[in-house]
């Protein structure tokens, strides 16, 4: 691999832009200076008038290998993921079989390190049965311990209140939570099956995956944490009400001192209630997009520091799956090609700014999950970097979709706000900007 020199670069990092080179050799970042002059061997890519930001770090997709394969692979999603800006991603256990052995989770780090794009790892699921290989976990095999406080897609819902609180007691690392509460979701169906029948309006989601659903089990899950002083992320908040359960941590230092912290994903802040009007079920994911007063809490969460980290919890189904009557139709967006550049959309609107989105996407996922060498750019450090044109505007239409599903709730619509034009993994060129180049990823390591 020759270096890499990038010339002209408008770096956005640590919530600071300046003008600055960065030099690249064997995957690190080996030199950053406000002029690197370049010899005849290395290879110079100018970025004038582009940002370089650090990749992404998606810390909730569901690729749905194996045993779902039709729906998306690791090799699809992952480059879908490259083309989209993110050059790491933490991968969710409900596959077929599910991940909730550790003989299991050997098998996906090794199907990933045949087949995808970007540096990986894998969550280990918990159940109501599998607490000793739980106990069996060590801390660095595995980037958290997932746990579906609420049923959703998969059947791993751990609802034994004993089992949760052993759970909670002996996880090796950070416990990460799906906190919806499956009593009052079954309570909403009924209700609304009464009225509509299998025909309900895909709206009606909103409602049967209700604010109360969600409340009701995120003050459970941080109240076990509390009481056994477990490192606890609540993944995909979704309500105003949730966000009173946190601290606020407006800086990264003050973030590091945060034991329980909060997700938001990128749909439940772009999208809201009136898009299921469009989109129909193509929108319906759990916990549910709800309605824009809960969007704007989410975007004043994200920017007092309530919330730490925003994903996309990417989760493929096929279109035709999706057409089906609402009991049918499965829960879940594709979303990793798409989710930076719409979070870039929202700064065009005056929503983040452009460093609270690398903070969020990037920084803050690194020191959540105590990442080794990723989510910054510094000297030393992995060159997971992604060129931003800040002045390009993205129409999404369905051609250039590259999920294996082949759809995007995005089509239709124009993203301004900045495209991304060249994506680095571990200091090689993986996409850039027309092609993909097949060379694998990394696991992720953690400094724990």
């Amino acid at each position: 691999m020759r270096p890499l020199l990038l010339t002209n670069a408008l770096i956005i990092n640590e919530d600071l832009r300046y003008p600055a080179d960065i030099l690249i050799d064997k995957g690190r970042i080996q030199k950053i200076a406000s002029l690197i002059p370049s010899r005849p061997e290395w290879l110079v890519i100018d970025v004038r008038g582009k940002w370089v930001i650090p990749g992404m770090i998606d810390d909730q997709v569901h690729f749905r290998e194996p045993g779902l394969t039709h729906k998306g692979s690791i090799a699809t999603e992952s480059a879908a993921a490259v083309m989209g800006g993110i050059t790491s991603f933490m991968e969710m256990p409900n596959v077929t079989p599910p991940t909730t052995t550790r003989q299991a989770l050997h098998e996906k780090f090794q199907r990933a390190s045949r087949s995808s794009l970007a540096n990986y790892s894998f969550y280990f699921g918990a159940t109501n049965d599998n607490l000793d290989e739980l106990k069996a976990l060590t801390a660095s095999q595995a980037c958290g311990v997932k746990v579906f406080m609420g049923a959703s897609t998969g059947n791993m819902l751990v609802d034994d209140e004993q089992v949760l609180e052993s759970i909670f007691a002996n996880a090796p690392c950070l416990v990460a939570t799906h906190c919806e509460h499956t009593p009052t979701i079954k309570q909403n169906e009924a209700i609304w099956r009464a009225r509509f029948g299998d025909a309900i309006p895909a709206g009606e989601h909103a409602a049967i995956r209700s604010v109360d659903a969600c409340l009701t089990s995120s003050r459970q899950a941080v109240a076990l944490a509390k009481k056994h002083r477990t490192r606890l992320h609540v993944l995909h908040i979704t309500t105003a009400d949730e966000l009173v359960l946190f601290d606020a941590a407006p800086t990264l230092e003050a973030l590091r001192q945060k034991t329980i912290t909060a997700e938001a994903c990128a749909h439940h802040l772009f999208f809201n209630y009136d898009d299921y009007e469009t989109l129909g079920h193509k929108l319906k994911c759990n916990p549910s997009v709800k309605s824009s007063f809960h969007q704007e809490a989410l975007w004043r969460g994200v920017n007092e520091g309530i919330i730490d980290v925003i994903a996309t919890d990417h989760a493929p189904h096929l279109l035709e799956e999706k057409q089906n009557d609402y009991f049918a139709a499965p829960s879940g967006l594709p979303l990793v090609q798409h989710a930076l550049p719409a979070l870039l959309d929202m700064c065009s609107r005056r929503i983040f700014t452009p460093e609270m989105v690398v903070r969020k996407t990037s920084h803050a996922v690194a020191e959540r999950f105590q990442l080794k060498d990723r989510g910054y750019i510094r000297e030393g450090y992995w060159a997971d970097l992604v060129v931003i044109d800040p002045f390009s505007h993205q129409q999404i239409i369905r051609e250039d979709v590259a999920y294996k599903c082949g759809w995007s709730p995005f089509e239709g619509r124009i993203l301004s706000g900045g495209a991304v034009d060249m994506t680095l993994v571990n200091g090689l060129v993986i996409w850039n900007g027309h092609t993909i180049q097949q060379k694998y990823g990394l696991p992720l390591e953690f400094c724990r």
